[in-house]
């Protein structure tokens, strides 16, 4: 794993021999990447991978030396695999997935659980846990049926067969499937639109939203105002009205 720290932190998978497998190991790296975020000097979080793919998803020779009992499989993956999706879920600064090659298994869901997700026409996507005989995991089960509906999750899990990226993207698994060619041109121009917008309240929204999501809609109007009545107290808000009022566009920290 590499990362590299400015005010968009990109955090790179590097095991290219292996076309980025996850291991418990790079699992654990990733959240203590995740970690230390603050909107007040971070603008955004990029993931991306080393080589022709961006995660193939789990090490199969790790699954094949492994020797552990039910309690210490539950351990692992709840504290590796799930703690990834909570790294992501719950980052104060947007996360996006900058997707170089193939997304598979927990690459995959690592794609969906970003906030954004732009990957190259060449890349594929699949929920492929059901080809090693594995449920989906990283979040893929919460997550999943919500992003492309009931039975298009289960077609993907059930089969565990591979999609393009164009597909992907018709699936909202990510936002965008751009030229190979063009893909750092595409996260470059989103990153800038990022800079340019206050991140503290971004990371209001997406609290607000996230919370919000399956909740019966009169507790969602109690977080809404909640997060709003945070966002009222901000700099951001502050400034947003006085550059309105003061007819010039806001500069956001």
């Amino acid at each position: 794993m590499h990362v590299d720290d400015s005010d968009v932190r990109t955090i790179t998978f590097n095991r290219p021999q292996s076309y980025n497998a996850m291991t418990g190991e790079v699992a654990a790296d990733l959240v203590d990447a995740m970690g230390g975020l603050d909107p007040s000097t971070h603008d955004a979080v990029v993931i991306t991978g080393e080589g022709d793919a961006f995660s193939s998803g789990g090490d199969i020779d790790a699954m094949a030396e492994r020797d552990e009992t039910a309690l210490e499989s539950y351990d692992r993956v709840r504290e590796t695999l799930g703690r990834v999706a909570e790294s992501i879920l719950d980052a104060p600064v947007p996360v996006v997935a900058r997707v170089n090659g193939d997304a598979v298994g927990a690459g995959m869901a690592i794609a969906m659980l970003s906030d954004f997700a732009y990957a190259t026409e060449s890349a594929r996507f699949g929920a492929s846990f059901i080809n090693v005989g594995l449920i989906p995991d990283a979040g893929s089960t919460a997550l999943l049926p919500r992003v492309v509906g009931l039975r298009k999750a289960k077609d993907l899990a059930f089969t565990g067969r591979l999609i393009s990226a164009s597909k992907a993207a018709e699936w909202d698994i990510i936002n965008e499937a751009v030229p190979d060619d063009d893909i750092d041109e595409r996260v470059e121009t989103l990153l800038s639109t990022l800079a340019d917008r206050p991140t503290e309240t971004i990371a209001l929204t997406k609290r607000a939203i996230h919370d919000n999501l399956g909740q019966p809609w009169q507790d969602g109007l109690e977080r809404e105002a909640h997060f709003q009545t945070l966002a009222y107290g901000t700099d951001a808000h502050t400034e947003g009205v006085e550059a309105f009022l003061e007819n010039r566009s806001p500069e956001f920290e």
